[in-house]
């Protein structure tokens, strides 16, 4: 499963949707209806003002054209009924057509105003798909000894550009880099900084040697992009990236991981999930101002079957109506993972039932999967009752 705006409605459904058009039958025969019984009722019966309803309902169906013709029909009907009932010179069917000739007309000019409205929202949400389609390029789904797959859920305001996002790149030796982020704030700042992050991920995954070398090139990257280009001005709040970046190397069970701020992953071993929190976590990326800090890299264990499940803080911070959050840990525990693709599917269908409509904040999901293609030089990495990466003494060796 990999689709960027899950659950956003594409452009062409925005301008295929139908418009109702054959419902206006319905407001046809009110307009039917009311006239005749107005002509059948008593002289000091007026049922004539109820034909306003007709042109506000097609409102609800159909565009301002159809709206206008709709209401001209119950205009006309209104002369009909003054002209059966004492003739159209009388003050009260003046006043009647009038004001349904007026009101008619603000029932089309509102119509027509939702309708450019409408399709503004629809070129917005051209635009933002597109630019996050380009930014957050498709990974692999086989890539080295893994198999992996994401989901992207679009927030309600989905004319706004979140700031979440993921890559997956080949190292420079026999390895995979892996990296997950949330840019703060939304719009065209986030998806530059974004932009600027996975810029330099994808280019300094192939280039630096280690972890906290590459690490250490993003955070570089961050400051130096929030120096030169940053709108600090007209956005004077804090601007930073909340990241993991891991190595997980073909063959061996170690991995690495640094941890900037971000909510920690989730490893998935025969039915059971592990939080792995990191044990030397380290400010997240473009906290300049911050004294610089050493990144220390977290190992863990990474064994063929094992599933690492990635996400943002979209998906945790996700409310129920009731305003209970999602439950991650304890929902992925209960879903059968036999591919990543499936895992990600009862992740989805669930934390769409959970918020009940779309997600307040996007929300990013990146499975990884380790197959048994490659044999494993290194033991099990325990991960202690505390569900901290590693063990209370030094990590184990690196893999020869």
């Amino acid at each position: 499963m990999g689709h960027v705006g899950n659950r956003r409605m594409s452009v062409d459904r925005l301008v295929e949707q139908p418009s109702g058009r054959g419902l206006v039958a319905i407001p046809l025969a009110l307009i039917v209806v009311i006239t005749v019984a107005d002509i059948r009722s008593p002289t000091d019966v007026h049922l004539g003002p109820l034909l306003v309803i007709a042109p506000t309902l097609t409102a609800s169906l159909a565009g301002p054209g159809l709206t206008a013709l709709v209401g001209a029909l119950a205009v006309a009907a209104q002369v009909v009924i003054a002209a059966l009932h004492g003739g159209l010179g009388t003050t009260n069917h003046i006043a009647q057509i009038t004001a349904l000739v007026v009101l008619s007309a603000l029932v089309v000019f509102v119509c027509r105003v939702r309708e450019r409205r409408a399709r503004e929202l629809v070129r917005a949400r051209s635009v933002a798909e597109t630019a996050q389609l380009v930014l957050l390029r498709p990974p692999p789904r086989r890539i080295g000894p893994l198999r992996v797959a994401w989901l992207y859920l679009a927030a309600e305001d989905d004319t706004q550009i979140g700031g979440d996002l993921f890559a997956v790149s080949r190292a420079a030796g026999a390895s995979t880099r892996v990296i997950i982020g949330d840019v703060r704030g939304k719009g065209l700042a986030a998806i530059g900084e974004a932009s600027v992050v996975l810029g330099a991920f994808r280019e300094g995954a192939h280039r630096y040697a280690t972890l906290p070398e590459l690490t250490t090139a993003l955070e570089v990257s961050v400051c130096r992009d929030l120096d030169e280009v940053a709108d600090t001005e007209h956005d004077p709040g804090e601007h930073f990236v909340t990241a993991l970046v891991l190595d997980i190397p073909d063959d061996g069970a170690r991995v690495e991981m640094i941890n900037c701020g971000h909510p920690p992953p989730l490893l998935l071993r025969d039915h059971r999930v592990i939080v792995l929190h990191a044990r030397h976590p380290v400010p997240p990326l473009g906290m300049c101002g911050l004294p610089a800090s050493s990144h220390h890299t977290d190992p863990f264990s990474f064994e063929p079957g094992d599933f690492l499940l990635l996400y943002t803080d979209g998906v945790i911070e996700a409310r129920s109506p009731d305003g209970a959050f999602y439950p991650l840990a304890e929902r992925v525990a209960a879903f059968p993972s036999p591919s990543p693709d499936v895992l990600l599917r009862h992740i989805h269908d669930d934390l769409v039932r959970h918020i009940g409509d779309q997600p307040g904040d996007d929300a990013a999901f990146l499975v990884v999967e380790r197959t048994a293609a490659h044999h494993l030089h290194l033991p099990h990495l325990p991960v202690d009752g505390h569900h901290r990466l590693g063990s209370d003494g030094p990590p184990p060796p690196a893999p020869r």
